[in-house]
């Protein structure tokens, strides 16, 4: 599984933490959620090390420190233990190994969990994690309430990619009073890591309301509203980020999402649009964009989108820019799709399977049909792909409708019987035969085709055709 890294700390922390979402390469045509969660947790990676925690300077001073004392929460330490710290101080600056090794001779089983704690420190420092979550138990085993030790074990167990035991550390922590913006963000983390998105996005808030700023809490709390559905919520937070970042594409593509789950396809197609502007924009987010056109029925812009889908990379698969084409043809853009076909014949002819190769000429006679007749050319190709497979009901539906522009009624009939022995054709082959035979004068012949199509799919239509065509043929007694 691969991880969002919700936060630079968490990125330093956790080289290996991962959360788990659905999906491939988002399409708006059944645009889900998952598909979002996909694009949203590919916005960053996790390919950073532990010792890179000490680049963000607020945490490098809050650890530095923590080797102070609140006497609050902090367990008692003897004069000589108060002294001894003090002298090995230095050497937690300069030397780490020696003042690890002068802690080991001093530690006891009865003494304060502060030692505990700071050889846990300073291991910690080493990257050696097993050492210093081993030390930080031991302090709080002997001091249940050591907020600092508490922190640490959350800490770690982040990094290991425990969310459970740093849920449990990081909620010790705060009901003691050591709540920052850190533990409520890394917090929510680990939530968001169990697919609990609840407690994630409360804590997330309380991030963000301590460090207003911080990008990646606000967009730990977008993807958190998101899958919870919240998209108005999910809108409002993007547009805080879009303003600060507009050249980020991966905001303006969630955000397209956020309005497909408010019903407002037009903002998103904006959105997409203004990803292609900035140059953001690829292979898919043309044809989700292409999608949204072709939903709102708006054709040539759609036919466009998934023409700069198509030219965007030459070495793509090209069965969704063929399917883009078919789409269009089916809602009447026989332009469009002619001349998207073409584009993809000339863009992707080096992808094209053999089924795709298919797949286009019998697109590219359904389109020549609809403009009178099919060619020459496509007539013999889908009768080829007939007889290297006798049961293509499309190419045999669609030899049937050239023969009848060819005013070959009695071909016609012969290629739709041959297709309503496929099951998932025989009503549209019946009904295209009783039309021919109707066209033909042989009403007679022609009803009980009819009723039989009314038997597998009855449709008001089609029994008021068939009423008038058996009115016509007992008039014809």
């Amino acid at each position: 599984m691969n991880c969002l890294a919700y936060s630079r700390f968490s990125i330093l922390l956790a080289a290996s933490t991962c959360m788990t979402a659905s999906g491939a390469a988002m399409q708006v045509s059944n645009s889900s959620s998952s598909a979002v969660v996909l694009e949203l947790e590919a916005m960053s990676t996790a390919d950073a090390s532990v010792a890179s925690i000490w680049n963000d300077p607020s945490f490098q001073k809050s650890f530095i420190g923590g080797y102070g004392i609140d006497a609050d929460i902090e367990p008692r330490m003897t004069r000589q233990e108060v002294a001894f710290l003090e002298k090995i101080r230095p050497l937690m600056e300069s030397d780490l190994p020696q003042a690890e090794e002068r802690l080991i001779k001093v530690i006891t089983p009865e003494c304060s969990a502060t030692l505990d704690f700071t050889l846990g420190g300073i291991r910690f420092q080493q990257d050696r994690f097993v050492e210093a979550m081993e030390n930080y138990q031991t302090a709080v085993k002997k001091f249940p309430s050591f907020r600092r030790a508490w922190r640490n074990i959350g800490l770690i167990s982040v990094r290991n990619g425990d969310n459970p035991a740093a849920i449990k550390a990081f909620t010790r922590m705060i009901e003691l009073g050591g709540a920052d913006a850190y533990t409520y963000g890394l917090l929510a983390f680990c939530h968001a890591g169990k697919q609990d998105f609840q407690p994630a996005e409360a804590a997330y808030r309380n991030a963000l309301l301590l460090q207003p700023d911080n990008l990646e809490w606000r967009l730990g709390l977008t993807r958190c509203v998101f899958r919870q559905n919240k998209f108005e919520d999910a809108a409002s937070l993007l547009d805080v980020l879009i303003t600060e970042n507009p050249n980020n594409g991966d905001f303006w593509m969630l955000q397209a999402h956020t309005f497909l789950g408010l019903k407002q396809p037009l903002k998103a197609a904006h959105n997409l649009e203004a990803m292609d502007v900035l140059g953001k924009s690829s292979v898919d987010t043309l044809f989700t964009l292409g999608d949204i056109y072709l939903t709102e029925n708006l054709l040539v812009p759609a036919q466009n989108a998934y023409q700069r889908g198509v030219e965007r990379d030459a070495a793509q698969p090209c069965a969704r820019a063929i399917r883009s084409a078919e789409l269009l043809s089916t809602r009447g853009g026989v332009v469009q799709a002619r001349a998207l076909l073409a584009v993809v014949k000339d863009q992707l002819s080096l992808t094209m399977s053999e089924v795709d190769r298919r797949r286009v000429l019998k697109l590219d006679a359904r389109l020549s049909m609809a403009n009178g007749a099919a060619s020459e050319d496509s007539v013999r190709v889908l009768e080829e792909i007939v007889k290297l497979d006798p049961l293509d009901g499309e190419a045999l539906m669609l030899l049937g409708q050239q023969a009848v522009q060819a005013r070959e009624p009695d071909r016609a009939l012969l290629y739709f019987e041959r297709a309503a022995s496929i099951e998932s054709l025989e009503a549209t082959a019946r009904l295209r035969a009783a039309q021919t035979l109707v066209s033909m004068g042989r009403f007679q012949d022609a009803i009980p085709l009819l009723r039989r199509v009314q038997e597998i799919k009855p449709r008001e239509d089609i029994a008021r055709y068939l009423e008038q065509v058996e009115r016509i043929a007992r008039s014809q007694r």
